[in-house]
Parts: C-alpha cells; structure tokens; sequence
C-alpha cells in the first residue's frame, strides 16, 4: 500500500498542472503571509516610535518638576520661618505663586499642619516616603483619584513638603485608557502608578528584561522602559493593546500576492512542461540512438603518449544541435534515467572499442558514475558481464566519482572498494570543487586524483586560485595517488605541471574529444602525437 501511494504521488508530482497549483498556492500564502509581517513589523515600529516621543515627553516634564520642587524646598528651608502662623501661610503661597509646577507646599510639625490651600488635605499622608535620598525625601503618588487638582508627585525637606497636581504630568501626555506611568523602585520589586491605574507586577519575569529593547510588546500590553541615569529608580510608561488590526490601506496585499502568486505558478507551469518534454525528448533520443559517445585522449606529460581515454556522453538532435551534457545528465539523474544511460556508455565503449582493449592491455578508459551508481553495487554486475563478453581485462575500465556524488561516503567506499577488488582503477574527477576533506580521502579506495580545470586556468594568472593546483599535487604525492590535469590548453601549463611532478594530463593541447574511429587512429599510429592536434569530430 505504501508503494502504491508513493508511485501516486511522484505520477502527481510530474504533471506540471498540478505543481503549478501547488507553486501557485504556497506561493500566496508566503507573499501574503510575508505581507503581514511587514505590516505587522511597521505597526510596532509605529507603536515604538509614540511610546518613545511619549516617553521622551514625560522625562522632560519630571526633569522640570523635580528641578522645581527640589528648588522651591531648598527655598522653604532656607527661610527662618517655623511654626504654623499667617506668616508662614504666606510664605508657603508665595512659593507657590513663584513655581509654576508647585501646587501645594505645606509645613508640618508636632503643632499642626498648614498648607496654601487649606482647604484640601492633599498632603496629609503619613506614609513613609518611596524614595529616601540624602536631602529629599519621595512621595511618587499620594492619591489614585481622578482629579487633576490632587497631587501625583511630593517631596519632603525637613518639616516642608512641595507636591505638583496631577495635571502638570497629564497636560504634556494625554494617555489612553488603561494605561500608566510607573516608577520602578527596589530592583524592580515594587511599581508604583504616578499617572493613571495600578498595574500588575512584574509584567514579566524576571524584571529587569534580559532583552536590550526599550520596548517590549505583548498580547496584551505595551512596556516602555524610559532611559534614566538613575540606579535608584526606572521610569515604565504600559500602554494596553487594541489588539493587532490590519490598516484598512491594507487591502492591496491580497490581490497583489495572488497576481504574484499566480505568475509564479504558470512559470512554474513552464519549466515542468519544458522538463516534461526534454524528458520525454531523452527517452527518444536514447531510443532513436541521438546519444554520443566521445572520447578524451589522457596523455603521458613526459612521453606524449596517449595512455588512456575519458568517455564522454554527447546529445546531437537532427537538426545537429549539440545539448549541454550540463542540462540533459541532472535531468537524467532526477528522473532516473542516468541508470538506462550509464548502461548505453559501458555498451557503446565495447561496441566500439573493446577489439581495441583487447590489443593494447596498457590502454584503458574512465567512465563517469553518477552518484547513483555509487551507492549502489549495481555497477559492478554491469562492468563484469561486459567484460565477460567482450574479453576484456578489469584494469583497462576505470570509474571517475566526483566529490559531490559521494553523498554518504561509508556507502560509497563499500561499493568503490568492490570495484577497485576485481581490479578497476578508481579516480576522483573535478577534484577540489567539492566537500570530500583530507580524512574522507584517506579512507576511500582511490587509485588517482583528476585537477579541476578552473585550478589549471588560474596557473600563472589569478593568485587567489595558483595555489590550490600545487598544494593538490603535493598532497596527491604524499597520498601516494596519480594526478591527471584536466583542461590543459598551453604549453606552458604542460611545462609547469610536469616540473611538479604530475605525469599525466588531457586538455585541447593535445587533443579535443574523438570519435572512436579518431581514437583508434591515434592509438594504432602510435599514440604519440605528431605535431598536430586531433580535434572533435563535431
């Protein structure tokens, strides 16, 4: 049953129709989902900036009334003036009158109280002070009702006390419902309200937040932590929520991210039916025999002889268009055709060239293994019926594995190590491009190590890149494994590299990608080249 409905899905998951749905619509969702986040992200900025300007506004205005306060009880206490008396009354409105933001100052002491307004009892409070400095003492709030004529800040100097009214805080802030101007004290123990509502606290835990953000939002509620110099205290302005809304200008994301989404699909639309055909086109071109096999002489550096040979797959449509091995073989590997294709490789090369293996034993030629042939022992049944057929001895069929191909490299080493028991070289191609570290070669079953062609390109010319062709050399020696350069194109490539110590080389120096009837040629003649270069036979 799970069979069945694997094969249901991947039928489902090669109809361009139904990925272009599928692109369509996952598309969308992340386009309108992305949509709101920036919406989301410009609300908060929004509610960060007014809780900062908010914020920004109240310590101005404290800054201001405690200048005062502190200033108007210096004032009282430097008068010589003690005892409640009409001269003292007077003095006590005077101060008043001289300070805009004292709205009440009063003397207490064993006698009495008196006040400039003595018919309001605002600053009885025998509480003790909030806030206990060396020379003034702290009364953050000294009444919740909602009357801007009662005090919300008192401070206290020896037997005088100077409050401001609730409304000298609340004229430079109207805040809304709910919300409070809190003043932290005891490390974050206690929050008393100076404008508006008690809160719970902490609101958090712990207090303070580990976070550096001044603002701090939850479902519920908005925490701005005022930036004050003072160790003793924290100013916290708590804003309720409305809860998260959606502007009404809002309205566009959705069309928009459906117009987006829906191009999406139908370019998605496009490439699966663009791969749909070239995958059906493939199958024909293996079935219609379109498929190629060429071969790139590898070259004795010292000698000049042509040692071997890479197979190298080629797709000529009948219009005489050559396809990119680039764009057909990961389509083929996707697909799963790269198995039906590796088989056409080996089958072609003895067709073509097995009479050739048979007489020169010397000779061989590399065949390249997708990485699923590596990871699995498939290949190697393949490799010995041939063999069998055509009398051909094992160390003449070498197999090129690229780095990237060995996605699990313990799976890959078992069925390399198969290869290389019954005799085949293994070689690693486009060495360097890779992941495949020092300690994975160590324990692969490698026989020689190929030299990207971009490392044999920045010889001489880019110092960035130079280094990375000797320091392979060095290492391959040290390993004691072959290096074959690939893509050698000057003379002076060939020079260098066989000064450092690497024997064998392929590259349009020598010869470009041969038909079998060319490779014959240039073996049976001696392979060794005679002043001029093979070219391909395209």
């Amino acid at each position: 049953m799970m069979t069945a409905a694997r094969e249901t899905l991947q039928s489902w998951l090669h109809r361009p129709l139904f990925l272009a749905m599928i692109a369509a619509a996952l598309s969308t969702v992340l386009l309108l989902a992305g949509s709101l986040f920036v919406v989301m992200q410009q609300i908060q900025q929004r509610e960060s900036d007014q809780m900062n300007a908010q914020g920004e506004r109240f310590l101005q205005r404290l800054e201001q009334l405690f200048g005062q306060l502190r200033e108007s009880l210096d004032d009282l206490q430097n008068q010589p003036l003690r005892g409640c008396d009409d001269d003292m009354i007077a003095t006590l409105r005077e101060v008043s009158f001289n300070y805009r933001f004292v709205y009440e100052a009063v003397y207490i002491d064993g006698s009495g109280v008196c006040s400039n307004r003595p018919r309001q009892s605002g600053l009885s409070v025998t509480r003790p002070p909030d806030l206990r400095g060396p020379t003034y003492s702290y009364w953050l709030n000294t009444t919740t009702e909602p009357n801007e004529d009662r005090a919300a800040l008192m401070l206290g100097r020896g037997n005088f006390r100077v409050a401001t009214s609730r409304g000298h805080l609340a004229d430079v802030v109207d805040l809304p419902p709910g919300s409070s101007l809190l003043v932290v004290l005891d490390h974050g123990e206690r929050a008393i309200p100076v404008l508006g509502p008690p809160q719970h606290w902490p609101p958090t835990e712990p207090w303070p937040p580990k976070s550096h953000n001044a603002l701090q939002a939850t479902q519920t509620r908005l925490i701005y932590r005022m930036p004050t110099d003072s160790p003793e205290y924290q100013l916290v302005l708590i804003a309720q929520r409305n809860g998260f809304t959606i502007p009404a200008n809002a309205w566009w994301m959705l069309p928009i991210s459906l117009m987006l989404g829906l191009g999406i699909g139908f370019q998605v639309f496009l490439l699966a039916r663009q791969r749909q055909s070239m995958d059906a086109e493939l199958h024909g071109a293996i079935r219609r025999g379109e498929l190629q096999v060429l071969y790139q002489p590898i070259f004795d550096l010292n000698s000049r002889n042509c040692v071997g040979a890479e197979a190298l797959l080629r797709w000529r449509r009948p219009d005489g268009t050559l396809t990119s091995p680039d764009l057909f073989i990961p389509m083929a590997e996707n697909t799963g055709q790269i198995r039906q294709i590796t088989d056409f490789v080996l089958q072609r090369l003895f067709d073509q060239l097995g009479q050739l293996l048979r007489a020169n034993p010397q000779l061989y030629i590399s065949v390249n293994l997708a990485a699923c042939d590596v990871m699995v022992p498939r290949i190697g049944e393949v490799i010995a019926r041939l063999l069998a057929l055509h009398r051909v001895s094992a160390h003449q069929i070498a197999f090129e594995v690229t780095e990237r191909g060995l996605i699990d490299v313990l799976v890959a080493r078992d069925n390399l190590q198969s290869l290389r028991d019954v005799g085949h070289q293994v070689l690693i191609d486009d060495f360097g491009t890779g992941y495949c570290s020092l300690a994975y070669l160590q324990t692969l079953p490698v026989d020689c190590l190929k030299i990207d062609k971009a490392f044999i390109d920045a010889l001489g010319h880019d110092a960035a890149s130079s280094g990375v062709a000797p320091h392979i050399i060095r290492m391959a020696h040290a390993l004691e494994l072959k290096v074959i350069a690939e893509g050698i194109e000057h003379e002076a490539q060939a020079s260098y590299l066989s000064s450092e110590g690497v024997r064998f080389g392929q590259g349009w120096l020598f010869a470009h990608a041969l038909s079998a009837v060319q490779l014959i040629e240039l073996i049976t003649r001696g392979r060794r080249l005679l002043g001029r270069r093979f070219d391909d036979e395209a």
